[in-house]
């Protein structure tokens, strides 16, 4: 009789074990009964019907994807590596379970697809140029692929472009000649304005004589500051008027 009593309360206890079940609160536990979905249940504790009931735990955290390093053919035919990040979590849990087989496998495939074929109409220029753009296209495309899974991708980005050794060479004598066009560019603004600058100067000259006198005896002291062992004799500049084209009358 104890025997019995003994076999029956180990029953009881080993049914409570597996009939007690524990998710966490990022954590849901979709249940199948018979093989149909009864649906998911959590945070907390609850029970489950032990043989008849299984359970498969879902994450809701956002979840990382590092998407593999990509050969892509640029719109421009350059070839290149790219690799990128995922950023997503699970919306649905049902969804998640019973549409697809592994949905965190399933969304690395189409991120991988999707990185292909979108970079592929783009040139490297707007590649390494218009990051937010492209990946704000490749968020939504994977984002409308994913969504039928009870997936919500939040942000796709990518990390890094690998460009072969000859278009780094490429690229590097470019930028090179930007900067000299743009040096090129800026001395020759320098140049228009000191010239306006001087043209300025002569005219207000011209209409005041002294204005000469005061810049010539102004030039004479830079000099003298700059040597000492120099000695300047300033000389009239009415000396010179007579070197002048004189005016017919």
């Amino acid at each position: 009789m104890y025997t019995t009593i003994g076999a029956v309360i180990a029953i009881a206890v080993l049914f409570l074990v597996n009939a007690i079940k524990i998710v966490r609160e990022y954590e849901r536990g979709v249940i199948f009964r018979l093989g149909r979905l009864v649906g998911a249940k959590g945070p907390g504790i609850f029970l489950i019907i032990p043989i008849v009931d299984k359970m498969v735990k879902v994450s809701l955290r956002t979840i990382t994807l590092d998407v593999p390093p990509q050969e892509v053919i640029t719109k421009d035919n350059v070839s290149t590596q790219v690799n990128a990040v995922l950023f997503f979590r699970v919306l649905d849990p049902d969804a998640a379970v019973v549409e697809v087989q592994n949905y965190l496998e399933a969304t690395r495939q189409i991120a991988m697809t999707t990185l292909r074929s979108v970079l592929g109409g783009f040139e490297l220029d707007q590649v390494l140029g218009e990051r937010e753009k492209i990946n704000q296209q490749l968020q939504q495309i994977v984002d409308e692929q994913t969504d039928p899974w009870g997936i919500k991708v939040k942000n796709m980005e990518i990390k890094d472009v690998k460009l072969p050794s000859d278009m780094q060479r490429a690229i590097a004598r470019q930028a090179e000649a930007e900067r000299d066009r743009r040096a090129k560019v800026i001395n020759a603004e320098g140049e228009l304005q000191a010239a306006t600058k001087l043209g300025e100067a002569a005219a207000i000259i011209e209409r005041n004589p002294s204005a000469m006198q005061l810049r010539y005896l102004q030039t004479l002291n830079d000099i003298s500051a700059e040597n000492a062992s120099t000695i300047v004799f300033p000389v009239p500049i009415e000396l010179f008027n007579w070197l002048q084209p004189k005016k017919e009358d």
